[in-house]
């Protein structure tokens, strides 16, 4: 195996009597270090962009949540739920009533969805990181006040410190509207307008309300039920244990969710946009390596008389087609090594400076394409370049060179 593999590289780096074989070879090694490249640059510009959107999710969802499995609400004040304040690993808790409701101010109305949160909600998320108007404030000894989103804000025409309050209707629970009078079948409440706040994600921007959840329990008529418990763990706590503990601890009837659960869909699609991306560059990689196949088979074709004097000294034909293998695989190994470095050096560059920009200043929510490298990436890119470039390399050696001892 040692043999065939300093006879390849000997072949490799040789010159041949016919150029185009060099420029071929070369041609397949450029071909494989750009598609790599491409395919790290374009992995780690998805895991970017998959970082932002976590980023704009994490400023409103908690690190855990706690739902009902079954039904809307339920009562947080049993023994069992009333103790996740002191279990290890859990910084604060807080309560959540969410729900549908019509919002009104002026002329205007649109439909959008309270969510009602106590005291502890501004130490569960970082909602003062996102505000844009105004500041986060439930309420004071005379009123209460609202924070929207900057997408219901424009709908509704309102900013923060609107001297008029927001009008919040909510269809009565268990009772049929009434249709000779429907603003009966109604309950109302008012809220001011404390704040602004924006995401970049429509299902925040443009729907969600935060209230006091005193506010939305008489708009929605419960005692002390809430829609979820929000959690915060500890600093140096693991979320992913603190959420099976929480599970196994709760049992069936209730979903603990952490913030990519919370998001999935979002987080799918983008997960799924990055892996069509990089089964679209493994495509073109195999385009590449046909080239490759082209030089395999005129090697062989040049190399037919050191094949005879090799079989006259008699080396076997496993050798043999491990020599055109080696040859094959170095090409790759060469191309794949050069394009991993290549792109991490675009990656990392981009990531420091900002040499690709995404648009005129301020125009979306980051200036530079943003870019996240995982080296779990840089793995799999290497293991599917070696992939196809061992399938590269086989076809020619056994299939085309099926008969070698008649070149």
């Amino acid at each position: 195996m040692n043999l065939a593999f300093h006879i390849a590289r000997r072949y490799l780096f040789s010159k041949k009597s016919h150029q185009a074989v060099n420029i071929i070879s070369l041609v397949s090694a450029l071909g494989v270090m750009v598609v790599t490249a491409a395919i790290v640059c374009a992995l780690s510009v998805m895991n970017g962009f998959n970082s932002l959107v976590f980023s704009m999710f994490s400023a409103l969802d908690p690190e855990l949540e706690i739902t009902p499995a079954k039904g809307k609400v339920f009562d947080p004040d049993t023994p069992l739920l009333y103790a996740l304040g002191g279990m290890p690993g859990v910084a604060s808790v807080g309560k959540v009533l969410e729900d549908n409701v019509l919002l009104r101010y002026g002329n205007r109305q649109v439909i959008g969805k309270v969510m009602g949160v106590d005291s502890n909600y501004e130490r569960l998320t970082g909602i003062d990181s996102i505000l844009v108007d105004g500041a986060f404030k439930l309420h004071d000894p005379v009123a209460d006040y609202a924070t929207l989103g900057i997408g219901l804000a424009y709908a509704l025409g309102v900013n923060a410190g609107f001297t008029a309050p927001l009008e919040i209707y909510a269809p009565r629970r268990d009772e049929r509207v009434n249709m000779a009078n429907p603003a009966a079948s109604f309950d109302l409440e008012y809220a001011y307008i404390g704040g602004v706040f924006r995401t970049d994600q429509p299902v925040y921007d443009e729907d969600c309300l935060l209230v006091p959840i005193s506010l939305a329990r008489r708009l929605f008529h419960y005692d002390k039920q809430v829609s979820a418990l929000q959690l915060r763990a500890t600093p140096h706590a693991d979320i992913s244990r603190l959420k099976e503990s929480l599970r196994r601890l709760l049992g069936k009837d209730y979903v603990v969710r952490d913030r990519y659960e919370q998001q999935e869909s979002s987080y799918k699609m983008v997960q799924t946009e990055k892996w069509v991306i990089f089964l679209i560059l493994c495509f073109i990689l195999l385009i590449a390596l046909f080239s490759m196949v082209g030089s395999l088979s005129m090697l062989m074709i040049e190399k037919k008389d050191d094949v005879r004097t090799l079989r006259n000294l008699g080396a076997e034909e496993g050798l043999i087609r491990h020599i055109f293998l080696f040859e094959g695989w170095m090409i790759t190994g060469l191309g794949a090594l050069t394009g991993l470095l290549l792109g991490l050096g675009l990656c990392l560059l981009q990531q420091h400076f900002g040499l690709i920009k995404m648009g005129a200043h301020g125009t979306f929510v980051v200036d530079n394409y943003p870019v996240v490298v995982q080296a779990s990436d840089l793995l799999f890119t290497l293991l599917a370049v070696g992939a196809l470039g061992f399938l590269s390399a086989w076809y020619p050696v056994y299939v085309l060179g099926h008969n070698p001892r008649r070149p």
